[in-house]
């Protein structure tokens, strides 16, 4: 027999494939990763880039817990900054360029290291279900795999169609071939599937671009990184670069609008409206004479270029048309033009908060196949996916993340409770607990959970605890430590701030917005010498510090405000309930708690279309 039975099988080992196959496998699953091509593991279809706005915050959630994309992309990476400084800390993020080809092939390395983890290159064709079980897979090679568990995540994959233009062909993007079989047979389970598109754009070659009519975007000085496992080497940087496109672009663009299958109906999926393509931006923002892009390398030593923000599904003669026109690209060359991309999907609301499906147990989907986009959403399903699968196999509680926990949390639960009308992307307003979910404190957050349930190491934990105590030990100082006029007036003075006339602790002058810690520690070194020396004091745990101490009056109103709206989530709801018996509620509520079934109080409050009121009467009806 080809094949044993596996605790879990990974359908696509795209990023949150690949994810799900390693925490399942490092929890102690025997796992099976299935993909068509074993050369594209984890690969950077659109842009070369992982994090940025509140994705970055995902990305170093996913390290806390133990996953891999915060390493891979750390040891990977070309450029690094962290977005947002000039604002709070609940919107820092980080964000980094991966050198594309060593992003796979890292990625490959550590699934290879794995334990517990096989690999099969082949096209899963259909399942194999009994009882409302999930039993296995069938592939088109004719392996009928057992499995018991089974997590999809066929990302564009699924009956995907490509369009440039008036061209159309299958595929799951460039090159790839797509998978076809698995959508019917899940609509003939009883599964509601719909249609969503998306996009990438052309690729140029970086020796005709004319970089000095460009502007320069540098990373930073201090690299952070994403992973609190691993400290970042990156004695160099590339750049990025800043264009513009102007009214004869868009003009050009305009000669194209009556073969864009975007305008002419052809394409019948629905596209994310933060990320339109640029015939899109060009209709929608009328007013606007130019729209910013960026041009970002792909890697350490390639000429290939990304232009993000050129997003295209015009005939490729009126891309390369349009992309001469734009200031330092009037020689460009290009290795292949942009295209517009449609796969199904299945809403998630058929989905329960552990990632399961409601119709058929065992069987989990992760990632894009939910509507979502972007790679580090599809990873953070995925971890999600893979450690509950493993729950699943051994008889424990699913890990299900609150919205005051972490991103990932605020993700599958709009996933869940919400669905989604188009590709769905994390941004920083979609988390009402923006304060606790900073980017810096993603290990404070989750990694101990993921300790305790296996996932996380104890080499992991033990740094995780290090840094508390150094954290701990530095607040403890400024706390207890005065400064006097003489010795801080000066500092004072140049950070712009009104001096001091008597004693005061450490931590109240942090208070003050003119002031940064690190400076502080700069300009009075001999003050802070023991406490730095003796915990070995990092960049980041001063960083972390110095926001604890800043903002501690919104961190503790916001736990507060949290532990509140928490005791809803207490109160559970059964899955088999008619909620039409209620004739209270109204008739909008009725309608969409039947089909979403929530699973708590606190969940049924943040459904579209029930009302507070509506609340109440279930609140009662449950006698609370």
């Amino acid at each position: 027999m080809l094949f044993k039975k596996y605790d879990v099988i990974v359908v696509g080992a795209g990023h949150a494939g690949s994810e799900a196959a390693a925490a399942a496998a490092n929890m102690g699953s025997k796992v099976l990763l299935v993909t068509m091509n074993l050369q594209t593991i984890a690969q950077m279809s659109c842009n070369p880039a992982m994090g940025g706005i509140a994705k970055g915050q995902i990305v170093r959630e996913i390290d806390a817990l133990g996953g891999y994309s915060g390493l891979v992309t750390d040891r990977t990476m070309i450029q690094f900054r962290m977005l947002n400084k000039s604002k709070g800390p609940a919107m820092w993020s980080p964000r980094a360029q991966s050198d594309r080809m060593l992003f796979s092939m890292e990625w490959r390395r550590m699934l290879e290291q794995t334990p517990n983890l096989d690999f099969w290159q082949d096209m899963v064709v259909g399942l194999i279900v009994k009882d409302n079980h999930i039993q296995g897979v069938k592939t088109s090679m004719g392996q009928v795999i057992e499995g018991q568990n089974v997590i999809l995540t066929n990302g564009t994959f699924l009956n995907g169609k490509i369009h440039i233009g008036e061209k159309s062909f299958g595929g799951g993007r460039m090159g790839d071939r797509s998978s076809e079989g698995l959508t019917e047979q899940l609509i003939k389970l009883g599964f509601r599937a719909d249609r969503m598109k998306t996009g990438t754009p052309v690729r140029v070659d970086g020796r005709t671009i004319d970089f000095s009519r460009l502007t320069e975007q540098k990373g930073d000085e201090v690299v952070t990184g994403f992973s609190y496992l691993e400290k970042v080497n990156l004695p160099k940087q590339r750049s990025c670069y800043i264009a513009y496109t102007s009214p004869r672009v868009h003009d050009m663009l305009k000669t194209g609008f009556q073969f864009s299958p975007m305008f002419n109906g052809r394409i019948e999926g629905v596209g994310p409206r933060y990320c339109p393509s640029i015939e899109d931006k060009v209709v929608r923002f009328s007013d606007k004479d130019s729209h910013q892009l960026f041009v970002e390398p792909e890697g350490w030593n390639t000429i290939e270029y990304y232009i993000n923000g050129f997003s295209s599904s015009l005939p490729e003669d009126v891309q390369f048309k349009a992309l001469r026109e734009i200031e330092g690209f009037e020689n460009a060359k290009i290795f292949r033009p942009g295209y517009a991309i449609e796969y199904d999907f299945f809403p998630p609301d058929q989905l329960q908060h552990s990632l399961e499906t409601k119709l058929v147990k065992g069987l989990f989907f992760a990632g894009q196949i939910n509507g979502t986009t972007g790679y580090e959403e599809a990873a953070g399903q995925g971890i999600i996916a893979g450690i509950n699968a493993h729950s699943k196999t051994v008889g424990k509680e699913p890990l299900i993340l609150k919205r005051s926990e972490a991103y990932i949390g605020v993700l599958i639960d709009d996933l869940i409770t919400k669905g989604v009308d188009e590709p769905y992307r994390m941004f920083t307003s979609r988390a009402e607990y923006r304060i606790l979910l900073r980017q810096d404190n993603a290990d404070a957050r989750l990694t101990e959970r993921s300790f305790k349930i296996g996932l996380a190491k104890a080499e992991r934990f033990n740094r995780f605890k290090q840094k508390q105590e150094s954290i701990s030990a530095l607040i403890d100082f400024m706390d207890k430590t005065s400064v006097t006029p003489d010795q801080i007036n000066g500092f004072l003075e140049k950070s712009g701030t009104s001096l001091l006339t008597q004693k005061i602790k450490l931590s109240s002058v942090l208070l003050r917005p003119q002031v940064e810690l690190q400076q502080l520690i700069k300009s009075n070194r001999s003050l802070f010498d023991d406490v730095i020396n003796k915990f070995n004091l990092k960049h980041d745990e001063i960083e972390a510090a110095e926001v604890l101490v800043k903002y501690k009056g919104y961190i503790d109103k916001e736990k507060e405000l949290a532990d509140k709206l928490m005791r809803l989530e207490h109160v559970k709801l059964k899955s088999d309930f008619d909620y039409h018996q209620l004739k209270s509620l109204s008739y909008e509520a009725r309608e969409k708690l039947n089909l979403i079934k929530p699973e708590t109080l606190g969940q049924a409050s943040r459904i579209s279309g029930v009302s507070p009121s509506d609340i109440s009467v279930l609140a009662i009806y449950l006698g609370r």
